[in-house]
Parts: C-alpha cells; sequence; structure tokens
C-alpha cells in the first residue's frame, strides 16, 4: 500500500479512538475527568473537544518552576489518573460497543500496548550488551507479562499516554485536572498508568520517589474507590512492578541509537535512570527479585560503557523530582 494511505488509515483510526473514548467518559459515563465532545465527522476527519482554557499542561508548569513549586498540582495529576481508572474499570464492554460502531477495534492488541514490539527490541539489545535474559528472570518476565495482558478486575481505560504533557489544570485555585490526547486509548492494566509516577518517561531525567513526595497515597486512594482489590499491597505491587519494568524494556530499544551520540548527552544517563528506577519500584515492593536485578545488571553494564552516564541520580541537588531532559 501507499504510505499515505496508510498514514490516512491510521489517522483516522485514532480519530475515531479519540471520539469513542471522550463520548464515552461524557456520555456513557457522566465522568468530568476530559473534554466534552462539542462536534466530530470522522468521514470528513475533525474533531472539536471542549476548549479547557485557562488550564495549562502540567509538564509546562514543571519545566518553568520545578516540582516543588507545584506539589498540588502534581497530587491532582496523579488522583486524575487514578480516577479515570476507578470510573472505567468493568466497563470494558460499553467502550468497546462504542468504539465499534465507529470502525474495527482489537481489544487484545489495546491490552498488548502499541509498544509491546520495542519490548522485543530492548531485550535483545540486553543480550548484545552482555546480560541475555534468562532463567528466573526470564521466568519472572513472562509472568509480568502475563498479568498486564490479564489484569482481571485492574482492567480500565488508559488514553494511552499518560504523562504530565497530556493533563491540563489550572494553575491558581482547585486544579480542576482534565486529562487529554486519547487518540491512543484503549483497556488495559490499570497500573500501567502509575508508571509515569516512578519511572522517567522521554520528557524526564528522574521523576522523584512518589511514595516520598506523596504522589503514591493520591493515585492509590483514587484508584480505590473503583478497583477495590487495589488495597491488596501484594497484588498493586507486583501489577507496578510488572508495569515498570516493561515500560524501562521499551525504553532499552533506544540503546543502538544513544550509543551512536556523543558523551554527554542526556539521553544517556536518562535510559540508566529510568531501568534503575524500574527496578527500585520492584524492590520496594518485593516484587520480581530476579528481574530487578538483571535490569540492574544493564544498569551496570551502561555505566560501564558510557562513563559520562556513571552519575548519581539520588543526588538531589542535580537529579530533583522531574528535572527535564534537554
Amino acid at each position: 500500500m501507499q504510505p499515505g494511505r496508510d498514514q490516512a488509515r491510521a489517522a483516522a483510526r485514532r480519530l475515531c479512538t479519540e471520539l469513542a473514548a471522550l463520548r464515552f467518559l461524557g456520555e456513557d459515563l457522566g465522568v468530568g475527568l476530559a473534554p466534552r465532545v462539542i462536534a466530530a465527522d470522522t468521514a470528513s476527519g475533525f474533531l472539536v473537544p471542549e476548549d479547557l482554557a485557562p488550564r495549562i499542561a502540567l509538564d509546562h508548569l514543571l519545566r518553568l518552576d520545578g516540582a516543588a513549586a507545584h506539589s498540588g498540582l502534581l497530587a491532582a495529576f496523579a488522583r486524575a489518573r487514578g480516577e479515570l481508572s476507578a470510573a472505567t474499570a468493568g466497563r470494558a464492554a460499553t467502550y468497546y460497543t462504542r468504539r465499534a460502531r465507529l470502525g474495527p477495534v482489537d481489544p487484545a492488541a489495546d491490552r498488548a500496548g502499541r509498544f509491546a514490539p520495542l519490548r522485543d527490541t530492548g531485550i535483545r539489545h540486553a543480550a548484545d550488551l552482555g546480560a541475555p535474559l534468562d532463567g528466573r528472570a526470564a521466568y519472572e518476565l513472562s509472568a509480568a507479562l502475563d498479568e498486564l495482558h490479564h489484569p482481571g478486575p485492574f482492567l480500565a481505560l488508559s488514553n494511552g499516554d499518560a504523562e504530565a504533557n497530556n493533563v491540563l489544570l489550572h494553575p491558581r485555585g482547585p486544579a480542576d485536572a482534565r486529562l487529554i490526547d486519547f487518540e491512543y486509548a484503549g483497556y488495559t492494566h490499570a497500573l500501567t498508568d502509575a508508571v509515569c509516577l516512578y519511572v522517567p518517561g522521554p520528557a524526564w531525567m528522574t521523576v522523584g520517589e512518589p511514595i516520598t513526595i506523596g504522589l503514591a497515597d493520591h493515585y492509590r486512594h483514587a484508584l480505590v474507590h473503583g478497583i477495590p482489590e487495589a488495597e491488596d499491597d501484594q497484588r498493586y505491587g507486583y501489577g507496578l512492578a510488572a508495569a515498570c519494568m516493561s515500560w524501562a524494556l521499551v525504553r532499552l530499544q533506544r540503546f543502538a541509537l544513544l550509543d551512536t551520540r556523543s558523551p554527554g548527552d542526556p539521553s544517556r544517563p536518562q535510559l540508566i535512570a529510568t531501568l534503575e528506577a524500574a527496578a527500585r519500584t520492584a524492590e520496594v515492593h518485593k516484587a520480581l527479585p530476579h528481574l530487578a536485578a538483571w535490569t540492574r545488571r544493564i544498569a551496570a553494564l551502561l555505566r560501564s560503557r558510557w562513563t559520562d552516564a556513571d552519575q548519581d541520580f539520588a543526588d538531589l541537588a542535580r537529579f530533583p523530582p522531574y528535572r527535564a531532559r534537554h
């Protein structure tokens, strides 16, 4: 097929997904966590959402002022992520009925996540570095992926990109958060939306320690209103560790590209910080110990290979929460 035609079809699918998700939230559930749809015409390729001004994207505020100045907004962000999962858990059939009216959709592909092929590339890079996945670590990864693909009561709607750039809030007064960018929305393991609180996304060098700064509690307390199983420490910790490990391996797929970059490129220490943050999350929650050890081994190999990236990410003077990657 022609690349232009493929791109047009992909864009049409994303538009249909966003439209279905926004109307599902606003009309089927009556949830005010996302913009309302004012008008839409999928045949013409347009969607007009509610104007959310004067709200501002959280990532802009964090870059401008630092995380310490916006602890309340970060808490609102964490709550909104938990509230989205709580409100949508158990309602997958309603969403997919609405989405199917707009065109074909694959719920199984949504559960697997659009980044799954990149995770396999990351595993191959680990072997190239001298850390092949085998033994108990391989068994734990298989079990972790099974948890993510079969989330049970943790199955909930995600917008598919749970980062600080996709939440708009009022910078002063009540935050009244709104989540945006639902073009990759789908039902997946709810705890994949918590990863952004524990492990750096593409924009950040570090995201801090969510338990210490309170974001973990804000998220989890919101989540249990719709998914009471999240009160089970073992089950919650295992799902969270699985989601963080999966994301770290997705990010590891960038190794070959980063290896060609000049010493001092900030993407190198960011990858190390990502791997170590995922391992630390698993360790704190006493889950996936062999997989965490394997991930730390990869990070150690990268520290040795990229001496410029061998840095102390616990130094809060240099790496405060939500330090941007420039």
